[in-house]
């Protein structure tokens, strides 16, 4: 559904809702978040509730304590900046005391940091406005909530529950699990965390696939298919990938949108344009709006400010920067395909041994070619480079438009087109103008299932790698075709004539021709790993996907496997020095995951532990 269709009803609802939450203990304070389960016994007050626990998908409510930067759906500071993706960005002190910097680094991350309460207070905060729901079912006696309404809400509920967790659990791992039979008593919910939730977790979602409708009357509810693939990613990420595949493949024969669009891969940046939202290849998606007169509240606050720091329309603030290992991995080889074998003279992928060509050190104003080395074609709506096409408000301007941290590289897949300005953009929280946007985020996309298939296909009991590689080859027939690459404008002046059809860089995308069966299973898993990174950058993934691999959790690769990625991609970082990289680390058996926010443990007497070296 857009987000008009349930925040802006929450708004006029639920603006109670959306006022007082302001807990800043999640775990040991009744939910106050929510209305009282006596006062709305009807369908209506069903409907409400509801409306209200899908109005936290985007990571925001007002007065929420600490930052939106933190708690923002797309995890871009946990699960972007926290990995191999992206430098914080702006200045150097910028986000530094909050933590942001502390993500990026490593080596100094505290329990006490804020943004980790802000995650976790916004997560814990959906998953008590969706017990409410379950709750206020069994109080509705007028007759005005059928057995099939109540099933489907009840539904809804324990999927958004589910959804909730799962964010939770990336993070953390050991998370305490809540649902609408904990109560609260003594000063806190006394809710330990002896060790992952995944099958609490599985279990929300089959019950909720269980009752779900195949559509939906908005574009933005879960159906049927959603749960489903949600339950189909968290038997992934618990490493039961032979539970997973037939779910998998039952999504890509038959699922569907909440409208009733079959799934289907589209062309690949109208997953990033909000005039093309709610699109085939969106499974999931939270949804953002603009204009509503929320006051930015309905926009995406968690990634307000992942705009260049200058050259377009703003000169604020240059968050999120691609880094020169993301760039380096759309290198492709003679065949058009990654450079992902391991270089034994460095330890670096062999796309890291020389840095992609780029801009770094070239005075603003100074002429300057972009480099014509071979690409994958998803760089360019990936990662921003001077002198190519940026959407279509002129030509990328490179080093010169980062703010602070100086690389050649910008962030682009969440900023709006400048035709699209007045209808997609809104000041958010009154100060930063037109850096509100409507893009909704996809939490999970086509592309992910098809992915994820290929994955299990390598990683289960029953290897099928020439499948697994038609999965991966089906992601990548996509960026080779020309109608997905960016093209020169016909006029660089005056962007608004258009574009022309000459590409705007080499790009080449060639597909697998039987390397997986030939080369074997550890060359497909290196293969999948690199697709997801090519086909998800900056989309805040990389992180949750390098973990999950790591044997520490039960993954395919050896224990230690996250640390040496991160560390290699330290030590070719260092080669041109950023400013918040030189004393980075990545500690093997600790920053696999985050800490647990201080101020819970301290609340919680003792209930909660946290997580292994912090």
């Amino acid at each position: 559904m857009k987000k008009s269709n349930y925040k802006l009803i929450a708004l006029g609802a639920l603006v109670f809702l959306a006022s007082v939450y302001s807990c800043k203990k999640v775990l040991n304070k009744a939910p106050v978040g929510v209305l009282p389960a006596d006062i709305l016994p009807t369908k209506a007050g069903v409907d409400g509730l509801l409306i209200g626990a899908y109005s936290l998908l985007d990571g925001y409510y007002q007065g929420q304590p600490g930052s939106a930067f933190a708690s923002g759906i797309s995890n871009w500071s946990w699960g972007g900046v926290g990995s191999d993706d992206a430098y914080k960005g702006s200045s150097t002190g910028d986000q530094r005391d909050e933590g942001l910097t502390a993500i990026e680094q490593h080596i100094s991350i505290n329990p006490t940091d804020g943004y980790l309460g802000s995650k976790w207070q916004v997560c814990y905060a959906g998953i008590a406005r969706a017990n409410n729901v379950i709750q206020e079912i069994p109080l509705v006696k007028d007759g005005s909530l059928s057995q099939t309404d109540a099933d489907a809400a009840k539904a809804e509920a324990l999927f958004l529950r589910g959804l909730y967790h799962f964010e939770l659990a990336k993070i953390w791992q050991k998370v305490p699990y809540v649902d609408e039979n904990i109560t609260y008593l003594a000063g806190n919910y006394n809710v330990p965390n002896p060790g992952p939730i995944w099958d609490k977790i599985e279990k929300d979602f089959t019950d909720a696939m269980a009752k779900l409708p195949d559509t939906q009357p908005q574009a933005g509810r879960a159906n049927k298919w959603a749960a489903e693939a949600f339950l189909a990613k968290a038997y992934v990420y618990n490493h039961e990938y032979d539970k997973a595949l037939p779910l998998l493949t039952e999504l890509i024969t038959s699922g569907k949108t909440a409208s009733g669009a079959k799934y289907a891969l589209e062309p690949y940046n109208d997953n990033f344009n909000a005039l093309k939202k709610n699109g085939p290849e969106s499974v999931f998606a939270a949804q953002m709006s603009v204009n509503d007169g929320s006051n930015g509240q309905n926009d995406d606050a968690g990634d307000v400010l992942n705009f260049p720091g200058g050259g377009t329309y703003s000169s604020c603030c240059g968050f999120y920067t691609p880094s020169y290992h993301l760039a380096n991995a759309f290198k492709v080889d003679a065949n058009g395909l990654p450079m992902f074998q391991i270089d034994a003279g460095t330890g670096f992928p062999q796309y890291d041994v020389v840095n992609l060509g780029n801009d770094h050190g070239v005075a603003a104003g100074a002429a300057y070619t972009p480099t014509n080395e071979a690409i994958d074609s998803r760089l360019d709506w990936t990662v921003g480079r001077r002198n190519i096409p940026y959407l279509d408000w002129g030509l990328g301007g490179g080093e010169p438009w980062t703010r602070g941290d100086l690389v050649p590289y910008v962030p682009i897949k969440n900023v709006f087109y400048h035709s699209a300005q007045a209808t997609t953009t809104d000041t958010q929280g009154g100060w930063a103008g037109s850096q509100g946007v409507s893009n909704n985020y996809n939490i999970i996309r086509f592309a992910d299932i098809i992915l994820w298939r290929a994955e299990c296909y390598i990683l289960g009991s029953a290897p099928n790698l020439a499948a697994a590689e038609a999965d991966v080859n089906t992601i990548r027939a996509r960026a080779a075709l020309p109608s997905n690459w960016v093209k020169t404008y016909i006029d660089n002046s005056n962007p608004a004539k258009g574009f022309t059809n000459t590409p705007a860089a080499n790009y080449k995308v060639g597909l697998y021709t039987g390397q997986f069966t030939a080369q074997g299973k550890a060359y497909a898993l290196a293969a999948l790993i690199t697709e997801r990174q090519l086909e998800f950058g900056m989309e805040g993934h990389r992180f949750f996907d390098l973990q999950r691999m790591d044997g520490r959790f039960g993954g395919p690769m050896p224990a230690g496997y996250m640390a040496g990625v991160m560390n290699a991609y330290y030590k070719a970082d260092n080669r041109i020095p950023n400013p918040t990289l030189g004393t980075a680390k990545f500690t093997a058996g600790r920053d696999e995951v985050y800490p647990i926010p201080q101020s819970e443990i301290d609340i919680e007497g003792g209930k909660l532990v946290q997580n292994t070296n912090y």
